[in-house]
């Protein structure tokens, strides 16, 4: 109180000492500090606002940021060629030669095809054919995985003998749809057992090969009918020369009909998912920017009980020579002294969760600095808007009044 009662005089006329920052911080501390209970219960609404905002700020970033690095690691120079429509709206076929065409095209590396088979693949002869658990049979060329990238986790990929034996290679998901976990077992492909010479690990850039049981082009002519013409050919350039070779795949492919060739990049379907999942990450932002706003109101809440409270203190540092402006500028330091606290405890909170998601699914933790600078921002922004009515509302009370209240 020392710096309210203590003034100088001017012309014979008392005036009022200021302010300084460390007194005003103090007697905004001090007036927190009577009522711990309500100020965590406030402080909660603006912890909670700022968790949540960035947390999702957090695990949207870190989402990208793996993303990012799959693909580094998958590369996008893989491109993939099908067949598009006819004229007259029918399936249309890609030539049989499309493959060795593709290879011909300069910066192509390398390039491989499969091609559907009308069967079905089932774990015994016993289940019903029209029973196929969603996995498609493929023939597929010998240097499939290599331009996949892919990896075999168990056994091995088709080779020069086994792509022309009853032999077949099952995708993550077709092995476990199947129940197959090792090499050796017999499955029902057609109108004969084939034995699986090998399960793939998982394929981010060609997820159809996850669901399918693949077999050798050889094998898939011999044993089931097989007319040779593929279905989708997987090519590898250089980086910087895929768009080129895009513009060149269809006439390439299908010279009397390239409008009935379709191109396209595995990766981008990759980017379009990132794309899907920040838009729903402005949607998770809007709900933290409505708890937030509920936690304003709920500061806005205890520094109007806080006035009403606290008559008779405004009305005796009002008579002991506090001015409107100090008094109006105690209640709004107390009000943006609680919004900091919350938000102090909710970048920390939203930080921990983030930390938490992205380790649990093994991406890394990545949390933008100007989401911290942004949740100060508002916070101090709420602080001010909720404080301020309850704090001019404290100024306009007279001394009279103030001190008689009960």
């Amino acid at each position: 109180m020392t710096g309210e009662t203590t003034g100088g005089t001017s012309g014979g006329r008392l005036v009022p000492a200021r302010l300084g920052p460390s007194d005003v911080l103090r007697t905004g501390v001090a007036g927190l500090r009577t009522r711990p209970a309500r100020v965590i219960l406030s402080a909660l609404g603006i912890a909670i606002g700022i968790a949540t905002m960035i947390a999702v700020l957090g695990v949207s970033a870190s989402s990208r940021e793996e993303l990012l690095r799959r693909l580094d690691r998958l590369g996008t120079n893989l491109l993939t060629v099908s067949p598009g429509r006819t004229l007259f709206g029918e399936q249309a076929k890609l030539p049989e030669e499309a493959l060795r065409m593709v290879r011909r095209i300069g910066p192509v590396r390398t390039a491989s095809a499969t091609g559907v088979i009308g069967t079905t693949i089932r774990r015994t002869d016993r289940i019903p054919e029209a029973v196929t658990g969603g996995i498609a049979v493929q023939a597929a060329t010998s240097g499939l995985l290599a331009t996949l990238e892919g990896r075999v986790t168990a056994g091995a990929w088709l080779n020069a003998a086994t792509e022309t034996r009853p032999a077949v290679v099952l995708g993550a998901k077709a092995a476990e749809r199947l129940g197959v976990t090792r090499i050796g077992v017999r499955v029902w492909m057609g109108e004969r057992w084939f034995s699986v010479v090998g399960i793939l690990g998982p394929m981010p850039l060609a997820p159809e090969i996850e669901r399918s049981a693949l077999v050798g082009f050889p094998a898939a002519t011999d044993y089931l009918g097989f007319d040779g013409h593929p279905t989708t050919i997987y090519e590898r350039s250089t980086e910087e020369s895929v768009e080129a070779v895009r513009a060149v795949l269809p006439r390439t492919v299908n010279p009397e009909n390239p409008e009935e060739v379709t191109v396209s990049r595995p990766s981008d379907a990759l980017a379009a998912r990132a794309a899907a999942a920040s838009a729903f990450t402005g949607l998770l932002l809007g709900l933290g920017a409505v708890a937030l706003l509920v936690g304003g109101v709920g500061v806005a809440n205890t520094m109007v009980i806080s006035v009403l409270e606290r008559r008779r203190e405004i009305g005796l540092r009002r008579s002991l020579g506090a001015t409107r402006g100090q008094v109006r500028l105690q209640f709004l330091t107390e009000s943006l002294l609680l919004s900091a606290l919350g938000g102090l405890a909710g970048t920390v909170l939203g930080g921990l969760a983030t930390t938490a998601y992205a380790l649990a699914r093994g991406w890394p933790p990545v949390v933008p600095p100007w989401a911290f600078a942004g949740a100060a921002g508002a916070a101090l922004v709420i602080g001010t808007i909720a404080g301020l009515y309850p704090a001019m509302r404290a100024a306009r009370l007279p001394p009279t009044a103030a001190l008689s209240a009960t």
